[in-house]
């Protein structure tokens, strides 16, 4: 299978550049597997076009405010993104103007308005995949990506974070603190439309999977066989796998909210689709011929040319059926990406 072959025209302005006016008034295509065909709809419809017998799984993963500025002592001004911490304390990041910055290089980072702190930064370490290991002078934990950091948007939103994004780019039931990227299909979800879902007798389960930078990467390879997948850390609770393993037992229908969501349950899942392993790392790639062992329907949003995401759902769906509800959605002016619409894959 050939990369290209999932590439497809988007208009740029149906790029989303902001979420909807209020949370959850959205639009949501219907993607039903069993028919062959997609129906318009709204996202306040999404209950009523659950099967009576689901489950759903979100994830409960919160953004960090990762993107931090630091100046160094020229005086030029560096845009780093955290990624996470390493075990000597150290914080992995990638950086702007990468070949310039080299392992005893020294910064001082802004404020989210753009004033010096105190707190300073050094490279210890120039990593293999192209990221920097920064060790903090003082590490005030999360305090300090609360009084420097940014909103870590995504490359394809062309403007500054605001004070609205730490909200919008937020999902409701966002806990565990660790992604640089929203799980983005949980931000359609209100705290009015859980309860509806929740008053039909479906239930709502968590899971945990920190969203990576990686997930905007392109793939850069000719055929996706030989693309490597980026790593993410994910977790599931006892309580939940055992839950979820008695409704998939009963014949239950799983709905992931994301593809971060589908990503932890079939990396959890074995041979026999049982949730076996409850934590760890996944680079687990799912294309067009993988089987699912867990998941039977995915909302989610629409997801860009040539990525792993667009194959995902392939696989899920059938490229065809995916490709040909994409260019009715084009036709109908739905919004794409992170800020998007929504699509809901349906057996």
């Amino acid at each position: 299978m050939l990369t290209r072959d999932y590439f497809f025209d988007l208009p740029e302005e149906l790029i989303a550049q902001e979420p909807s006016e209020k949370r959850g008034e959205d639009r949501l295509l219907l993607i039903d597997r069993r028919k062959g065909c997609w129906e318009d709809h709204m996202m306040s419809d999404f209950p009523s076009l659950l099967y009576p017998d689901s489950v759903i799984v979100v994830n409960n993963s919160r953004v960090r405010k990762a993107r931090v500025y630091g100046e160094s002592e020229t005086g030029g001004k560096v845009e780093f993104l955290f990624l996470g911490k390493e075990d000597d304390g150290a914080w992995k990041c990638m950086v702007t103007k990468t070949k310039r910055q080299k392992k005893g290089k020294e910064y001082v980072f802004l404020d989210y308005d753009g004033r010096q702190t105190e707190v300073r930064g050094e490279i210890v370490r120039e990593n293999s995949d192209g990221t920097r290991s920064v060790l903090l002078g003082s590490d005030e934990g999360e305090a300090f990506f609360q009084r420097c950091g940014h909103v870590p948007l995504p490359p394809y939103i062309k403007r500054e974070d605001n004070w609205s994004d730490e909200s919008r780019y937020q999902t409701v039931y966002a806990k565990r603190m660790g992604s640089v990227a929203s799980p983005t299909a949980g931000l359609h979800f209100t705290p009015d439309l859980m309860e509806r879902v929740r008053s039909m007798g479906i239930e709502i389960y968590e899971v945990t999977l920190h969203v990576g930078a990686g997930t905007f990467l392109p793939v850069r390879t000719e055929n996706i066989e030989d693309h490597h997948m980026h790593t993410e850390h994910y977790e599931i609770e006892k309580d939940t796998a055992e839950a979820l393993m008695k409704a998939k037992r009963e014949g239950k229908r799983i709905v992931a909210i994301g593809t971060t969501s589908v990503r932890t349950l079939e990396s959890a899942a074995d041979e026999n689709g049982n949730l076996s392993r409850l934590f760890g790392d996944t680079d687990i790639f799912i294309h067009p011929g993988y089987a699912f062992r867990f998941v039977d329907d995915l909302l989610t949003n629409f997801h860009t040319p040539e990525s792993t995401l667009l194959m995902l759902v392939s696989a899920l769906a059938g490229k065809d059926l995916i490709f040909s509800s994409y260019q009715h959605a084009i036709k109908e002016r739905y919004r794409f990406f992170s800020y998007g619409d929504a699509t809901f894959i349906r057996g």
